[in-house]
């Protein structure tokens, strides 16, 4: 033991002696340096992000073998030859004198820490800037920016951003971003790094749109924003006729740049020659999609008129018939058409994308949509949602719609993933966010339910269903005046809709304000001869007031209107009051939901 530290100081004076502090030092240094420059340069040559990496890696594995040649070897005037070791003599005189540590070897050390401390941690994103941006998994296309001289040309930059989103979206092992999200950043000072972290996402897609007549210029670039690092750009110039070409040829190259797994189907799909268009019909059909984005009973209305125009000019535009279909399932589900009619039209319109098309995921939503609201066929409402995922598995709308499918049948623990799935994919929609409050409140987890439409309201405190469904479940935790509160703002932002109303008399009626409730109930009695009244909302109000035939009475006349509020009847917590009827039972029998078997989880 007590030779121990002249051994130890003895090695010292060998490294010394061999160079090998310097070679440390120096080494150092230099691999540093070459890491800065690969990371400055390789991505203004536009060489594939793995080249980069690739050069990190070779600089981290010549470090120890530099050290081995640096105590293996020296350089004399004779040239390079091995080194001897010291002589009994030589070593014991170097233990005698001690051996400090120079200052090089320290310098080389704190070097190495440091690159070592801001890897590790990624301080300010050095990790990536070191070793290369990792693997891209998720990304986000921000909205392209309309660089024609007409600013009415914005429905079509908006158009190719939600077009690209589209093509991306089908790759099954890349998360894509939703539009309605991403719609959000639309002209935002936010930075890159604070975009990604917002929608946690690896990469963003960013550029521009010009429209010259029937020629079209997108140029686009593709951002690591997490390690602010630029990956690739490219500028496309083509004719409107070959449009749905280049945004798949944009999309394919993109998947190619960042290296992402792509099924045979993806393969498939990319190697296909796309369809020409008819430069009209698909000007019409991107005006329609602008309008059917906002929603509005107006816009919905305007962008049925599109829909049509562009089938008018093309009679084989898929992409014609699936929009059409989307808007009537809407105009259904919202009372602004006659529902019976609007969602039969939206179910011919979608058979006939298919027809033209069998790959257009959203026309299988809209049909599944059909199935599970109009025709109560739950087998093919759940195939053709399973079908739409398969085609599409980040399309938002078929797992927020399947979501609620399943929630409908009983299946609460496979509806809550899926609705959270779809709000994976659209984490700024508040359309998409409520579909995780409804399956919570559907499951009966109103707590949860609640927490959910907290935040909804207030992230958005216009939107309208995120008050309806706050006051469901407020209602169903037994706290009335918050859910009478939430129908009043409800009933105040639609402008005194229906549903609203019926949901506001009902809690007047469990809270035991029949006066109130029944008040209501008359009202919306009197406008049912005028309009559209579901008699499902009826049927509630009578079932909160104890007035159970005449709530039997109301839900057989919307199980022939049909009602697509009687899809919910398994499951509805405000007709718990009826479920001990013997009536009921035969109720689920008639709408086919007395024996729904659970089915196995989609793959």
């Amino acid at each position: 033991m007590s030779d121990s530290p002249s051994r130890f100081r003895l090695f010292l004076a060998e490294l010394k002696r061999r160079r090998v502090y310097r070679v440390t030092c120096v080494y150092a240094i230099v691999g540093w340096l070459i890491v800065q420059v690969v990371n400055a340069v390789f991505p203004n040559l536009h060489l594939p992000p793995w080249t980069a990496t690739f050069v990190v890696v070779l600089v981290l594995l010549g470090f120890p073998i530099a050290l081995v040649l640096a105590w293996a070897f020296e350089i004399t005037p004779e040239g390079v030859r091995r080194t001897e070791p010291l002589s009994p003599e030589a070593a014991a005189l170097a233990v005698r004198r001690g051996v400090p540590v120079p200052w090089s070897v320290m310098l080389a050390g704190m070097v190495m820490m440091s690159i070592a401390v801001l890897g590790v941690l990624n301080v300010g994103g050095w990790r990536q800037r070191l070793f290369g941006p990792g693997e891209i998994k998720s990304l986000a296309v921000l909205p392209l920016e309309n660089h024609s001289p007409d600013p009415a040309q914005e429905y079509f930059s908006d158009g190719m951003t939600e077009a690209l989103i589209t093509e991306l979206s089908r790759i099954s092992a890349l998360r894509v971003v939703s539009r309605t999200s991403v719609m959000q950043y639309k002209g935002t000072p936010k930075s890159m790094r604070t975009i990604a972290d917002e929608l946690d996402v690896d990469a963003v897609v960013e550029g521009s749109v010009l429209r010259e007549g029937e020629r079209v210029r997108i140029t686009a670039q593709l951002i690591h924003a997490r390690a602010d690092r630029h990956l690739w750009a490219e500028e496309y110039v083509r004719d409107l006729q070959d449009i749905l070409g280049l945004q798949r040829e944009v999309a394919r190259t993109i998947a190619n740049e960042i290296q992402v797994k792509l099924t045979p189907v993806d393969r498939a799909r990319f190697a296909a020659t796309a369809r020409p268009v008819n430069p009209e019909a698909y000007d019409a059909y991107l005006k329609g999609r602008y309008h059917w984005n906002k929603r509005t009973k107006q816009d919905l209305l305007t962008a049925a008129r599109y829909f049509f125009q562009a089938i008018e000019k093309d009679p084989n535009s898929a992409l014609g018939y699936a929009g059409l279909a989307d808007c009537m399932m809407m105009c259904g589900w919202h009372g602004f058409m006659e529902h019976r009619m609007a969602f039969a039209q939206g179910k011919g319109a979608a058979l006939k994308a298919l027809d033209i098309d069998s790959t257009v995921a959203e026309a299988h939503t809209s049909l599944a949509y059909a199935a599970f609201y109009l025709d109560w066929d739950w087998a093919a409402a759940e195939r053709e949602f399973r079908r739409a995922i398969e085609l599409n598995p980040h399309y938002p709308g078929a797992h927020h719609w399947y979501a609620d499918f399943l929630s409908a049948m009983g299946r609460h623990e496979e509806a809550i993933p899926e609705a959270v799935r779809a709000r994976e994919l659209d984490p700024l929609s508040s359309s998409v966010g409520s579909a995780v409050g409804w399956a919570l409140y559907l499951g009966r987890r109103y707590d949860e339910a609640i927490e959910e439409y907290r935040k909804i309201v207030g992230a958005h405190p216009n939107f309208v269903p995120g008050h309806f469904f706050l006051g469901l479940a407020y209602e169903a935790r037994g706290l009335f005046p918050q859910a009478i509160g939430e129908f009043q703002m409800a009933i105040s932002l639609s402008d005194s809709s229906v549903a609203y109303l019926a949901a506001l008399a009902h809690t007047y009626a469990v809270a035991g304000d029949r006066a109130r409730a029944a008040s209501l109930l008359e009202q919306m009695k009197r406008l049912s001869t005028q309009h559209y009244v579901s008699g499902y909302w009826i049927a509630e109000i009578h079932a909160a007031l104890g007035e159970i035939d005449e709530a039997f009475e109301w839900l057989e006349r919307a199980s022939e209107e049909p009602s697509s509020w009687m899809v919910y009847l398994r499951v509805d917590p405000r007709l718990d009051p009826l479920r001990s009827d013997p009536r009921f039972d035969a109720l689920l029998e008639k709408v086919g939901l007395r024996k729904v078997i659970a089915q196995p989880k989609a793959a």
